[in-house]
């Protein structure tokens, strides 16, 4: 197994010196799979796409502006 060393904020680090009963490097591990899990399915759904980057951009405005048309933040 490889090792990493990951840099946290001093406050994270404070709250993770109050529980040495956690195995903090589990938790790392696990959350690193479980977003690595979820760019592979990604990559899966997006292999035969045929929307290009711009498209993509175009369509994520519309939908936000859809959404904030649709609360009243604009007209």
């Amino acid at each position: 197994m490889t090792n990493m060393t990951l840099a946290v904020p001093e406050d994270l680090k404070e709250a993770m010196d109050r529980h040495k009963e956690v195995r903090w490097s589990e938790i790392a591990r696990q959350a690193m799979w479980e977003h690595a899990r979820k760019l592979e399915l990604m990559d899966k759904l997006l292999a035969k796409s045929r929307l290009t980057e711009k498209d993509a951009e175009e369509l994520g405005h519309k939908i936000k502006h859809g959404i904030a048309r649709r609360h009243g933040l604009v007209k």
